[in-house]
């Protein structure tokens, strides 16, 4: 007799976090029945609170410092004590000021990524939405891409306006610059604080929109990519598979928490998809295998088990394969529950980072290099940079002591951006980003962000390399596509916040650069500012077991004038295969 329920197929537990067969509002009403209270309270604090307290504190401490050395100054330095205290006060000054200067700066921009872009960037995206509907459907490539530039106009002057409105209702309650003179109670003391960190963040904001809408509505608009280049006649040419969103699930039968019963079960499409390139690289050698994010679908160590066992069953591609973190790798709290919280002291968000950091040095160890910003070059392979600590990352992960966060955290901002160098001056080399927002709860999880260190290290590697070609790789899309969206949600929920600022840092690289990203599975070639952009579609999430999907394999030539071309590139399908029956 055959069970009333075939598990096989899954039920509606699978569908707790889709947001395929789930709408957004039913998913957001599940969370606030879910949600922690206190962790939410917590994690505020953390995040918010104690940021903001640190910013705003700042001037008042450096305002007493002066006020304490200018007074010494101007009484003269008569005697000995005075002259000693003067030094301790300057000493004092100069070590403490630098470490109260470096706390001020990252609770700033820790305020600002979490604050500042995402609402410059919601409302931009916002006003786009509006008015695309307002356009007729026969509206031109044209009319659509003056449209976008007028939204970004509109929505940074809008966002200036309404700072500097805050600024003016907060300013007589902050005070930068009297010190101790300006501060009574310690009540007094936070209140003044906060209206501080409200002046500076708001002040930054009212000037940053304003540049930001200016420089977003002139920059060049995303378009498609309507023609391919010829392969030149002299020059190289290499191969690159183009793979992204795998989301390997850490059971046989296991579905995806995105698509729920509407995506396929198990692994077995990414075995196939992996048998069929090896098939292709026997036939045509590949040079590289790009993987742009999301290998597994919540960052667990059984899903990073089964997908470095499919991909190390195929040596020959493992060796070619670069892999880069995917909001599903890091971000991530819980797969069956998106109200779940990770507060900042909690480990899981760092061992997640360990899982990932753990297979990129398995699989590309010893072919990328990390940037030594201190020299201004490339450094040490990532191998060797993770070598030292190796013991370290193998006790956080086995008991998760706090102690070791710290450390374990800085290795992850410093190992990035990843490169692999051209093996001549004037080849083709790759970067790798981290472009996930440092996100802790799974309701916002997608979201990213360029970090501006990540952009400096990202200017040395070009810097040392100035004749060289470059692949530039991270998870988030870039920029919008030139078509309209369904839903605003899918404008702003899964964005890279900063993504029209780091396409602007990439100008000089128009025509010696394509850049390649996922995240959001559409299958879209396209061009911005100079830019081939190439969007990988995913092979598992947009379809059923029975259905065909399909991933590109690219070709790049650069010919004697050295600029990079795009040839037309290869679609490559994995079908479908439906489960068959079984008699239980």
């Amino acid at each position: 007799m055959r069970p009333a329920i075939d598990p096989r197929h899954g039920d509606i537990e699978d569908d707790a976090s889709s947001s395929k067969r789930r709408s957004l509002l039913s998913l957001a009403g599940s969370l606030l029945a879910e949600i922690s209270l206190p962790k939410l309270a917590l994690a505020f604090t953390l995040l918010v609170v104690i940021p903001s307290w640190a910013l705003g504190i700042a001037p008042i401490v450096a305002a007493i410092w002066f006020g304490k050395l200018s007074s010494k100054l101007a009484s003269g330095l008569t005697s000995l004590w005075p002259a000693i205290l003067l030094v301790i006060i300057g000493v004092v000054g100069w070590f403490g000021g630098r470490r109260l200067l470096r706390l001020a700066e990252n609770s700033f921009w820790s305020l600002n990524s979490l604050a500042v872009q995402p609402a410059y960037a919601v409302c931009r995206e916002a006003f786009r939405q509006i008015a695309e509907r307002l356009l007729p459907v026969r509206a031109t490539k044209v009319q659509r891409a003056k449209l976008r530039a007028a939204a970004a106009l509109v929505s940074g002057g809008m966002i200036c306006a309404v700072a500097l409105l805050v600024l003016a209702l907060v300013l007589p309650h902050a005070d930068l610059l009297r010190g101790a003179a300006g501060v009574g109670t310690l009540r007094h003391l936070a209140a003044v604080a906060l209206a501080n960190t409200v002046v500076l963040v708001t002040a930054y904001l009212a000037a940053a929109a304003l540049v930001w809408g200016i420089a977003d509505a002139t920059m060049a608009q995303p378009r498609d990519l309507e023609h391919f280049d010829e392969r030149p006649t002299d020059g190289r040419t290499w191969r690159i598979a183009h793979l992204s969103d795998l989301h390997v699930v850490g059971e046989r039968y296991g579905f995806r928490l995105e698509s729920g019963r509407s995506g396929p079960r198990g692994n077995e499409r990414l075995r196939r998809l992996l048998t069929e390139l090896e098939v292709l690289h026997a036939r045509d050698p590949l040079d590289i295998i790009v993987v742009s994010g999301d290998m597994t679908d919540a960052g667990r160590s059984s899903e990073w088990a089964e997908f470095l066992d499919a991909v190390l069953r195929h040596p020959r591609l493992a060796d070619r394969m670069l892999i880069i973190p995917g909001n599903h790798d890091l971000n991530i709290v819980d797969r069956a529950n998106p109200a779940r919280l990770d507060l900042p002291t909690s480990p899981n968000k760092r061992l997640r980072k360990l899982r990932v950091l753990s297979a990129m040095g398995a699989l590309q160890g010893e072919r990328v290099r990390v940037v030594d910003r201190a020299r201004g070059r490339l450094g040490a392979t990532l191998a060797s940079t993770l070598k030292p600590h190796l013991g370290e990352i193998a006790t956080f992960a086995d008991v998760g002591r706090p102690w070791l966060s710290k450390r374990l955290t800085e290795l992850w901002t410093s190992v990035f951006p990843m490169v692999l160098p051209p093996d001549t001056d004037d080849g083709l080399g790759i970067i790798l980003l981290d472009s996930n927002a440092d996100t802790h709860f799974s309701f916002t999880n997608a979201l990213g962000m360029i970090s501006a260190d990540q952009a400096r290290g990202f200017k040395i590697a070009c810097a040392q390399y100035p004749q060289a070609c470059w692949i530039v790789v991270l998870h988030h899309h870039v920029v919008e596509y030139p078509r309209p969206a369904r839903t605003l949600s899918e404008r702003v929920g899964t964005a890279l916040i900063n993504g029209n600022w780091f396409v602007r840092r990439l100008k000089p690289l128009a025509g010696r650069a394509v850049l390649m990203h996922g995240h959001r599975h559409i299958d879209w070639i396209g061009e911005c500012g100079g830019i081939p952009i190439l969007s990988a579609p995913s092979p598992v999430m947009e379809a059923t077991d029975d259905m065909a999907t399909c991933f590109y394999i690219h070709t790049l030539a650069v010919g004697s004038d050295r600029r990079l071309r795009l040839l037309q590139p290869q679609r490559v399908t994995v079908e479908g295969e439906p489960l068959s029956p079984a008699a239980w």
